[in-house]
């Protein structure tokens, strides 16, 4: 069943007159030439992010075959494999982690029930252990912050506020120094699908012996629960208040994931003896988050993101007040006017845009570079990443394990979520929470000169140059910004090691981690005219008579990412 074209353009103005253009639900592919084309994308897009990849959740057969798709189409442009024993797969050792339900946790003597007064977040488990229980202040309050000393070897219960800091503290839980355990008072807050998702087993990875030293295990915990482990309120507490003793527990069943997690990995040899051997890297990341066993309905989802979570998954928080509810309403209504009370049942999160979109962009630019008579000098290394989803898995193996030496790689350019950046899509908001609307030409970035101004420079100067002519937005790459974009998709783990990077996005929009992030809702001209900047770039980058500049201080790798 077709949208209604009328309709959706009043609902969701696109970002070009191009994007006026109905698409449809399925597309027959057609051959791909070497030029990057919107039709080569779309014949792309509509494959990798088609309902049989069952959503490429990273270590599951829908994943297997996508990556098993970008392998054959780089095979057939002539890349280089640059895998595992001569492949174009690096298999990474993922690990499935389940709740051990033979686990404790006591308060003077009371056992919690698990899920229910507390939620084990990880990332490791607790052995068995009697610890004090200290008040360590709010997320976020660095005034309030207490000491390493205070900490040692206690748990540390933080209040958690609401907003985009508070989402960002349940994504990637703080790092308490000295901390034994860490527990946020967040557990209430959460609608149960969410306490439903996190009660999911997780997935890891094995074997990491470059990565940060290990975090504390934390926890989120109900109102209830922190109140009895202190005699004062919550509300009246000062960081360092002592309360009472846990008697903790907590264990994990780890195994193999059902399926193989791949990187796909190729290169485009260069062209001058001197330095083939150095490469520019191209980025993105072949998963998504897979599927659900219960359908929605798509236009009611959709609708309802539109109006009430414009952010998709990162407005999860959000409820609808009473005029977004008539709203949702009334737009709803129109629409089962318009095809008489029939719906459309979903379950699977394509990811479209996250990150169909870069992924296919970057087979664009391969099979475009691999095309050229004219190599350029230095070489292009091509990484489709899995498990980005899972907290950068695979890129974090791959930037520990790489299958290049790691100090041949100048610069990293990484695409994620370019398919996108309408008037109508909320791409994000500034540091101060101010919204922020896409463009005909629209496009973030991130990191550019974070380590290295050249690279920054170069990006602009190309931009302009090669006529590209796209406005970039740097609002979600300000300091501190609580989105904490830069620490969040692949570029950080090359970022980390002291590699000059660059992350291409449009930005957020209310489909992101939905059912509703579609292949038909995609700009493709636009994604066209990034996927032709990124390639630009990478080109003048290679061909540079020098390694780009890092003129900033390289970080630790091994401490956690701050923007």
């Amino acid at each position: 069943m077709r949208r209604h074209l009328a309709f959706l353009l009043a609902l969701f103005p696109p970002a070009t007159a191009a994007a006026q253009v109905e698409l449809p639900r399925t597309h027959r592919p057609g051959p791909t030439a070497p030029a990057i084309t919107p039709g080569d994308l779309m014949t792309r897009l509509y494959i990798l992010a088609d309902d049989s990849m069952q959503g490429r959740e990273a270590g599951t057969p829908g994943n297997v075959k996508g990556t098993a798709y970008i392998a054959a189409e780089i095979k057939r442009a002539g890349l280089v494999p640059a895998g595992d024993d001569g492949t174009y797969f690096q298999t990474i050792p993922l690990r499935t982690r389940t709740f051990d339900t033979t686990s404790t946790f006591a308060l003077a003597g009371a056992p919690l029930t698990a899920f229910t007064d507390y939620l084990p977040l990880g990332p490791r488990p607790l052995e068995s252990q009697s610890l004090s229980i200290v008040f360590g202040g709010e997320v976020g309050d660095s005034a309030a912050r207490i000491t390493a000393e205070q900490a040692s070897g206690k748990l540390v219960v933080l209040r958690v506020p609401g907003g985009v800091l508070g989402l960002r503290a349940l994504r990637n839980p703080p790092s308490v120094p000295g901390a034994a355990a860490v527990a946020l008072v967040a557990l209430d807050s959460l609608p149960p699908q969410a306490v439903a998702f996190l009660r999911r087993p997780r997935t890891v990875l094995d074997d990491n012996p470059a990565g940060p030293a290990a975090r504390a295990p934390a926890f989120l915990i109900t109102a209830a629960t922190a109140a009895k482990m202190f005699t004062t309120p919550l509300e009246q507490l000062t960081p360092g208040a002592t309360g009472t003793t846990a008697a903790v527990a907590v264990r994990f069943d780890v195994v193999p994931v059902a399926s193989p997690a791949r990187n796909v990995v190729g290169i485009v040899p260069g062209s001058d003896p001197k330095l083939k051997g150095e490469y520019v890297a191209i980025g993105a990341h072949n998963d998504h988050i897979g599927f659900s066993r219960t359908a929605v309905d798509h236009d009611s989802i959709r609708i309802w993101n539109h109006v009430v979570r414009p952010e998709g998954a990162d407005d999860a928080g959000k409820q609808a007040t009473p005029e977004q509810q008539a709203r949702v309403d009334s737009l709803l209504a129109r629409l089962r006017s318009v095809h008489r009370g029939e719906s459309r049942a979903d379950s699977i999160a394509n990811g479209a845009d996250d990150d169909g979109s870069g992924s296919v962009a970057a087979l664009e630019i391969a099979e475009r570079i691999a095309s050229l008579k004219r190599k350029p000098k230095r070489s292009i290394l091509f990484v489709w990443h899995t498990g980005e989803e899972k907290g950068l898995l695979g890129s974090r193996y791959f930037t520990d394990h790489p299958t290049v030496p790691r100090d041949s790689i100048v610069a990293q350019l990484n695409m994620d979520m370019v398919g996108r950046g309408a008037a109508s899509d909320e791409t994000g908001r500034t540091r101060d929470g101010a919204p922020l609307h896409g463009g005909p030409r629209y496009l973030q970035l991130v990191g550019s000169r974070r380590l290295s101004t050249e690279l920054g420079d170069l990006v602009e100067r190309v931009n302009t140059a090669g006529r590209h002519d796209l406005l970039f937005d740097y609002s979600i790459d300000a300091d501190g910004h609580p989105a904490n974009i830069y620490c969040r998709s692949d570029h950080y783990e090359y970022a980390r090691y002291g590699i000059p990077i660059t992350f291409f996005t449009t930005g957020l929009h209310s489909d992101y981690h939905q059912v509703t992030d579609e292949p038909e809702y995609i700009d493709y001209a636009h994604m066209a005219r990034v996927a032709s900047l990124v390639e630009d770039i990478a080109l003048h980058v290679a061909d540079l008579d020098h390694r780009v500049m890092v003129d900033h201080p390289k970080p630790d790798p091994n401490t956690p990412c701050r923007q």
